[in-house]
């Protein structure tokens, strides 16, 4: 099945600014969503679902489910979205609920992926430097982890032959692994 054009995902590209990773300046109606957290990368293609958190002006968690997922068509150029198609839920998904926590100095939403149900990811999201930030955090081969993206090893005909999550612990910095063969 073919994607739907460019320009049928333009509500898409305007919400996300067409610069994802960088945060929206704050306006008096505009709230400073980071684009890209983390993503997943697969091994047929350069294409990637990134996951990114729809925040306030005050850098805190929007709404009861913040974290939204989007492909970036990486093939076509790096500019290029579109929005998950609802046959792609199962496998990149946001399982729900989201359970959201807003405290003075920033939030949290903690939240799994459709594929990885026994996986809990944490965004904690703040201001820093006049923008707002956000990092994903999970355990990666045991140690606590920014997570910054997760590689899907497809098996031919079809199928999951295995992931990678990769990040960076936080005790260190060192760049952390795990291959996960079952999930």
């Amino acid at each position: 099945m073919r994607r739907p054009p460019l320009a049928s995902s333009a509500l898409v590209l305007v919400s996300f600014a067409l610069v994802a990773p960088i945060a929206r300046p704050a306006g008096p109606e505009v709230g400073r969503d980071v684009g890209s957290v983390f993503f997943v990368a697969k091994s047929e293609n350069r294409n990637q679902v990134h996951y990114g958190i729809a925040l306030d002006r005050d850098c805190l968690p929007a709404g009861p489910a913040p974290v939204f997922a989007y492909w970036r068509m990486r093939e076509r150029g790096p500019l290029a979205t579109e929005p998950l198609l609802s046959r792609e839920v199962p496998a990149y998904g946001i399982a729900e609920p989201q359970r959201v926590t807003r405290g003075d100095a920033g939030g949290r939403v903690v939240f799994r992926l459709n594929a990885l149900p026994r996986r809990m990811i944490a965004i904690d999201a703040g201001p820093e430097g006049g923008q707002c930030v956000a990092t994903a955090r999970v355990m990666i081969a045991g140690s606590a982890a920014a997570l910054t993206d997760v590689f899907v090893q497809l098996r031919w005909p079809f199928g999951v032959d295995h992931l990678e999550l990769s990040g960076r612990a936080l005790s260190d910095g060192r760049v952390v692994r795990e291959r996960l063969d079952s999930w």
